[in-house]
Parts: C-alpha cells; sequence; structure tokens
C-alpha cells in the first residue's frame, strides 16, 4: 500500500487529468517497488476512468502496469484464470462494452502476453470487434466515417491479433465460441462490400474447426490463418473478384499448401492433445469448447443458402479432397448444387 500513500490519485481524479509528470512519478513508484497489488491496480483504473484528458505516455503506462498486475502478479503467474477475466472485463466494459481505445489495446496485450488465457475473455474482445462491425460504432472505429454492416481490413486484422493471441503456447483449434463470432459477422455482412481479407480470414478460420473435428492434428494459428499475397492484388470489392481472387490463389497453390500443415493425428496424438487441453481447463479453470461436427455442419447454409464466404470455404475444403468427418462430407456436395 505504499504507493497508495506515496500519491494522491484522489487529486489526480477530481482535476480530470493525467499528466507526463504524474505519469513518471507513477512509473517510477510501481516499478520500484516491484509488485502491483490489487488495489493499485484499481486505483489506476480509477485515474483512467476519471480523466477524460490524458497526456500521451498514460495509455502506455496504462496498459503496461495493468497486464503487469493481471499476468505476472496474480497467481498462476503466467497465466489467466476465469476468475482474473471476470476482474477485469468489470472494470473495462459498461453494458457489456468497452469505451475506449486504451482499453481495447489493454485486453489485446493481455490476450498477447498470458501463455493461456480462459476462452471467456477471447468470446467477450470477440464480441467487442463484432458489436463495431454490425453497428459501425465502439473504440474501433473512433473517428472514422465507416459504414455498419461492413467488415474492413482493420477489423480483419484486429480478429486475426485476438485469435493469434488466444491460442497462446499450444496449438489450440479454433473454439466454437469463436467460430460463432465469426459466422455471425459474415451473416450480418453477407451482402457487403468487405475486405477480400475477411473472406480469406473466415474460411481459413472455419477449415481449422472442420479439419480439428476430422481427426486432424491442426498446426500454429499463425501459420493456419497468415495472410496471403493474393490480396495485394485484390482489385476491386466485388463478390465475384473475391471468390476470384480466392479461387486464383487456390489454383496456384498459395492457399492450397496451407491444407498440407493439417496431418491425421495418431491415436498417441490424439491422447497428448487431450491432455494438453485438460491442462488448460485446469490451470484457467474454463472448458475450451470444440467446433463439434453436428454444429459446425448445421451453421453452413443454415438459412437455405451458403454466403459467398460459405462457397469459398467449401472450395477451400474441397480444392486437395481432405479426409472429412464422415457427417461433414455432404458439405462438399452442396458445393455443386450452388454453382
Amino acid at each position: 500500500m505504499s504507493i497508495l500513500k506515496s500519491i494522491s490519485f484522489d487529486e489526480i481524479c477530481n482535476r480530470g487529468n493525467i499528466r507526463d509528470a504524474d505519469v513518471q512519478k507513477l512509473r517510477k513508484l510501481f516499478y520500484d517497488d516491484g509488485v502491483i497489488s490489487e488495489r493499485e491496480a484499481e486505483a489506476l483504473f480509477e485515474i483512467n476512468d476519471a480523466c477524460r484528458v490524458q497526456d500521451p505516455s498514460w495509455p502506455v503506462f496504462f496498459v503496461e502496469a495493468v497486464t503487469d498486475y493481471i499476468v505476472n502478479d496474480v497467481e498462476p503467474e503466467g497465466y489467466l484464470t476465469a476468475a482474473n477475466a471476470e476482474w477485469l472485463t468489470a472494470r473495462i466494459s459498461r453494458d457489456g462494452l468497452i469505451q475506449t481505445q486504451t482499453e481495447l489495446e489493454l485486453l489485446l496485450n493481455i490476450l498477447d502476453r498470458a501463455r493461456w488465457s480462459p476462452e471467456s475473455l477471447s468470446r467477450f474482445t470477440l464480441s467487442q470487434i463484432e458489436q463495431a462491425v454490425v453497428s459501425g460504432a465502439g473504440p474501433m472505429r473512433t473517428g472514422k466515417h465507416l459504414v455498419a454492416g461492413v467488415v474492413t481490413d482493420g477489423d480483419v486484422e484486429m480478429l486475426r491479433r485476438v485469435m493469434y493471441a488466444f491460442a497462446g503456447d499450444g496449438h489450440i483449434a479454433i473454439t466454437r465460441s469463436e467460430a460463432m463470432a465469426l459466422f455471425r459477422i459474415n451473416d450480418a455482412t453477407a451482402d457487403a462490400q468487405n475486405s477480400p481479407a475477411w473472406t480469406e480470414f473466415f474460411v481459413k478460420a472455419i477449415a481449422n474447426a472442420v479439419m480439428a473435428t476430422s481427426g486432424y492434428k491442426v498446426p500454429s494459428r499463425e501459420e493456419a490463418l497468415r495472410r496471403e499475397q493474393w490480396l495485394e492484388k485484390r482489385g476491386e470489392l466485388s463478390v465475384g473478384n473475391i471468390l476470384g481472387g480466392f479461387g486464383a490463389a487456390l489454383s496456384e497453390g498459395g492457399i492450397r499448401g496451407i491444407l498440407d500443415l493439417y496431418k491425421t493425428q495418431s491415436a498417441e496424438e490424439r491422447a497428448i492433445a487431450r491432455l494438453e487441453q485438460q491442462r488448460i481447463e485446469i490451470i484457467t479453470n474454463e472448458e475450451v469448447t470444440g467446433g463439434e461436427v453436428d454444429w459446425l455442419k448445421e451453421q453452413i447454409g443454415r438459412d437455405g443458402k451458403l454466403t459467398a464466404n460459405e462457397r469459398a470455404l467449401l472450395m477451400y475444403l474441397k480444392a486437395e479432397s481432405p479426409k472429412l468427418h464422415p457427417k461433414l462430407e455432404p458439405l462438399l456436395d452442396r458445393l455443386n448444387e450452388a454453382a
């Protein structure tokens, strides 16, 4: 509690602004002390909420200090539990939504720094991106005149960053809650002129879940979701050009090579993967949900028709005809029906 006695947090909050000089003093006090307590972390949130005027050094320090607290100073060190994630989201959200870019950056930084995080934190972060896409509002869209219901390049890179970070140290397939968020975004923007990067990302992410349910050993998410060069030559943002570019990439072998990263699992590898998932669930105290076969099958074309992205997904899976779970194989027949 020495830090709380060494500086007047109330004075800073009452005047409504946080200055570079305050940040320099706080940084020295916090890092000379070495360990940040829960009450000290809460005091930082109080300053961030109360001070609408912030010098440039504050967001950097705030994100760094709170991340250090929740990732390194709270047990288990290096990991996030469901309880710690709940503590965090309660302090940065109002009615389930975060309000500032700084708070969004804090979420992303914590996901990135923790070795493993509970799925609920990834789900919460994805919900912020989903809300921004659907409504055109929120901290991701601050100061920009962007149309609601359209997926931008920036949205895709934010989704990619969240999914890279959530995987942590393991080769974790795209989870059911992550896939649900992507399907909802896909449904809400099916008729929009979205970034071509969205088609590529959606296809690879859902294919990752499909391949995992089909018994394949999944690659790292960085490999599975990597951005392809065809996006640099995308041309106009029409659905036809998006699918044309995607199909060309398949024929040229660029995206097709990604499927080579999925290897059929042996019984021993499946057992090891289950044990690894159980270890993550024990440490984070939260279940990691899989992309169950029946659920995935129901999502694709569930309104009676295939969206452009769902057609692209089936094109991707059919490119080298991987062995899919028997319940998923009829999905490939729908590609011919939709042609």
